[in-house]
Formats: C-alpha cells, sequence, structure tokens
C-alpha cells in the first residue's frame, strides 16, 4: 500500500513521540509499504522552524537526512494536486493540509493523519485517513 504522511504524522514519528497512534507507526515501519511525505510538508516545517513556531530536534537543514534515513519518498507538487485543491470545498483554510489532501486524492494514497478534518474531503472518495 502506499500512504501519504501528514506533517504532524513525520514530525511524530521522527521523534518517537507518543502522540503517533500505534496503528500509524506499524504502517511506516512496514517495510511492505510505500512511504511519502509531501514536498508541502518539508515547506511547512521550514516556514514554522524559521519563524519560531515549530521546534525540532537538530536543524532544519538535517530534516532530509531523517527522510533517507527512513526510506521515505518526497512527494513532490505537480499541475493535477493544483487542480484538485483548486476545486476543493474550504473546510478549512490550511494552504498545506489542503494540498496534502489534494495529493492523496490524485496520488490514490491513503493519508496517515490524526485530523479527522481531512474526512470531510474523503467522503466521495475510495482514500483513506488512517490513524
Amino acid at each position: 500500500m502506499k500512504y501519504l504522511l501528514d506533517t504532524h504524522t513525520f514530525l511524530w514519528f521522527n521523534e518517537g513521540s507518543p502522540e503517533l497512534s500505534s496503528y500509524a507507526k506499524a504502517v511506516i515501519e512496514d517495510i511492505e509499504n510505500e512511504i511519502f511525505i509531501s514536498i508541502a510538508s518539508l515547506w511547512e516545517i521550514s516556514i514554522k522552524t524559521s519563524l519560531g513556531k515549530l521546534t525540532i530536534a537538530g536543524t532544519y537543514d538535517t530534516v532530509i537526512n531523517d527522510v533517507i534515513e527512513n526510506e521515505i519518498g518526497v512527494l513532490p507538487i505537480n499541475f493535477a494536486h493544483t487542480i484538485i485543491q483548486n476545486k476543493l470545498p474550504f473546510h478549512h483554510r490550511d494552504p498545506f493540509d489542503r494540498m496534502i489532501i489534494s495529493q492523496a486524492i490524485v496520488e490514490n494514497m491513503d493519508l496517515l493523519s490524526k485530523d479527522e478534518i481531512f474526512d470531510h474531503y474523503l467522503a466521495n472518495t475510495h482514500i483513506k485517513r488512517c490513524w
């Protein structure tokens, strides 16, 4: 299976946080699964750490090492993702979340996220939010 990580899921997994569900941890650690993080999540982490709104272990420029070491693929943003994002209803206005959900839909990936707001976007799709 292919899974897309929400930003907090990646951070909690990377930091070994008890906030990460045991299910999400098991999915990420299962070598049979393909795990991805959106470039939008990396952009979000970059912005929030530079503004002092997010503290991570190490510095931002070491985040890519964590991605590589955990064999997580980086999903770029393409035009098809922006088309879906453009058509999404405004259940909320977080641009990073809106791009992540758009990518999950286009790429046919289940989403690993604690954020229940995603369920509204996925109601008429076969994509699942797992936690």
